[in-house]
């Protein structure tokens, strides 16, 4: 099974760039999508139906804004819209897709980037998806979590540890959580198996970024850890360029 992720920064201009031809050539089994800024009578859905996908979409409530998705050639047995929270729903942060043996979550970290309030919202958001997820694993324990974490884990995953040690996606409390919620027992696909630096999914769309490569690796495809001995292969696709963020697939065998 190939599951791939894509925060495609509005899918509307994602489309636009190639994504639906990017799709039939990675052929994913799964695909979970991010930032959708759009709701699916915004967009032609029958272009990824065409392709053999089941499409579940998730859009916040405010217009042009968040949203997460997911697509799948095997129909899933449930599909669950959001976290249970009144807020992170209303913004369409969380869609899980139940199917046997294994679920599948697309999931959008708030940002904190803009500022103390939202980035309050993204600690909130921090707290309650940890216990969402430690909840969830006692009734669907083979977990694959997909998604924009707005996070870097280490200092290899960032190309400028030392001037971004204060930014939000790279300050000391949000890269503990991440420990934290590794050490809680999730697999980190693509570090799992791609110990080198200069990987990431994320450039900033100022002073040529994408180009220089000064990026930042906040995209991530998390297992849990009954699935590791599944994971066979894992990559991030910088090349394909439908967004500020690219793909990245992991290889399971279940």
């Amino acid at each position: 099974m190939k599951v791939l992720t894509y925060n495609v920064n509005g899918i509307r201009a994602a489309m636009r760039k190639g994504l639906v031809e990017f799709l039939a050539r990675e052929n994913a089994d799964v695909v979970c999508f991010q930032e959708l800024k759009a709701n699916a009578d915004q967009f032609d859905v029958s272009e990824f139906e065409n392709l053999g996908y089941h499409c579940y979409w998730y859009s916040a409530q405010k217009k042009g804004y968040s949203g997460v998705a997911i697509l799948c050639k095997e129909e899933p047995k449930h599909v669950e819209y959001g976290c249970g929270h009144e807020v992170f729903d209303y913004e369409g942060r969380v869609v899980r897709a139940d199917f046997d043996g294994y679920s599948v979550i697309s999931a959008y970290f708030p940002s904190g980037s803009s500022g103390d309030i939202r980035q309050d919202v993204k600690f909130e958001f921090l707290d309650y998806f940890y216990d969402h997820v430690a909840a969830l694993r006692k009734t669907h324990p083979n977990l694959v979590i997909c998604g924009d974490y707005n996070i870097c884990h280490r200092e290899i995953d960032i190309h400028d540890p030392v001037s971004n040690k204060k930014s939000s996606g790279f300050l000391p409390e949000e890269r503990e959580w991440m420990s934290k919620f590794f050490d809680s027992g999730f697999v980190d696909t693509f570090r799992t198996l791609n110990p080198k630096p200069d990987n990431y999914t994320w450039w900033s769309f100022r002073a040529n970024s994408r180009a220089r490569n000064k990026g930042w690796r906040i995209d991530y495809i998390a297992i849990s850890e009954p699935l590791g001995n599944a994971l066979k292969s894992s990559a991030i696709l910088p090349e394909d360029n439908h967004s500020d963020h690219c793909a990245s697939y992991a290889e399971l065998s279940v």
